[in-house]
Formats: structure tokens, C-alpha cells, sequence
């Protein structure tokens, strides 16, 4: 049974930081492109990141510069590291195995003075 549990989000201010995890299980990880989404209210679900087997990587133009994808095949997690958040990054973040129709559960970024 595939799993991903997401973790990371939370509150913060414009301007700071949270590194987003998401650990899987159920799965050959290091074989698959990993990707982190996010939908907010009355809004389509978007890509904002994505790494390949590999390690290479894909960003939205909205956040790139900003955001970093990363993998750590022993641990069988990916990670979404935030900064310079903005209150348009407030969204619920989900991630995804590419190509697959498994999503973890989402985890809340809210970005607010």
C-alpha cells in the first residue's frame, strides 16, 4: 500500500522560510519523478516543483528563485524548501509520485502578517 505523509507546513510571516517534507512508503522511491503541488481556495491544483530519478529538477516561474526540490533516496523523502514566501504561496502543498494517481493527504502553508 502506497503512502505519503506530508509535514512542514504551518503559519508564517511574508518573507520567512518552511521546508515541506513528504515521506513514502509502499513504493520503489528512488525509481520514480517526485513532484509538490498545491491548490488553493476556488483554484485549479498546480505544479510548483518537480525532480526526476535523477535529481533534475522543474520549478512554476512563480517560484523560481525561491523554492528548492530536493531528494533523499535513503529516507525515501522529498523535500520543498520555502523561502521568501509570499501571501499568494498560501495554499494547501500535496506531493505527488509523477505519473501516478498517489497523493499524500496535503499539508497547510498559510502566509500572513
Amino acid at each position: 500500500q502506497v503512502q505519503l505523509v506530508e509535514s512542514g507546513g504551518g503559519l508564517v510571516q511574508p518573507g520567512g522560510s518552511l521546508r515541506l517534507s513528504c515521506a513514502a512508503s509502499g513504493i520503489k522511491f528512488s525509481i520514480y519523478a517526485m513532484g509538490w503541488y498545491r491548490q488553493s481556495p476556488g483554484k485549479q491544483r498546480e505544479l510548483v516543483a518537480s525532480i526526476t530519478n535523477g535529481g533534475s529538477t522543474n520549478y512554476a516561474d512563480s517560484v523560481k528563485g525561491r523554492f528548492t526540490i530536493s531528494r533523499d533516496n535513503a529516507k525515501n523523502t522529498v523535500y520543498l524548501q520555502m523561502n521568501s514566501l509570499e501571501p499568494k504561496d498560501t495554499a494547501v502543498y500535496y506531493c505527488n509520485v509523477q505519473l501516478t494517481n498517489f497523493w499524500g493527504q496535503g499539508t497547510q502553508v498559510t502566509v500572513s502578517s
